[in-house]
């Protein structure tokens, strides 16, 4: 069983960044797939971005391409969205994921974190 724990999330300004973490513990993640998600107050959540464990490619979502970079550490078992030019409509919780077998950029995915919250003030 994996448990993941994200961190990183805050209050920023629009145009700021914000770098989220989201390490992992039980047992490796180097041969697991991840993703990002986020859910929006009222609405359902989304996909946000991805990382195929084994060619590094990623996958975004439209709304984050070219702001947003998801990076793996398989040597930390840690995953990273790096947030750039962050803007209201940004915020949300934010969900770490983890899909063994083939990457999927939407749900299910078979293991998720708690969430950390970003907030992005106008």
């Amino acid at each position: 069983q994996v448990q993941l724990v994200e961190s990183g999330g805050g209050l920023v300004q629009a145009g700021g960044s914000l770098r989220l973490s989201c390490a992992a513990s039980g047992r490796t993640i180097s041969n697991t797939h991840m993703g990002w998600f986020r859910q929006a107050p009222g609405k359902e959540r989304e996909f946000v971005a991805a990382i195929n464990w084994r060619s590094g490619t990623t996958f975004y979502a439209d709304s984050v391409k070219g702001r947003f970079t998801i990076s793996r550490d398989n040597a930390k078992n840690t995953v990273y969205l790096q947030m750039n030019s962050l803007k209201p409509e940004d915020t949300a919780v934010y969900y770490c994921a983890g899909r063994i077998g083939i990457l999927r950029t939407s749900e299910p995915y078979d293991f998720w974190g708690q969430g950390t919250q970003v907030t992005v003030s106008s």
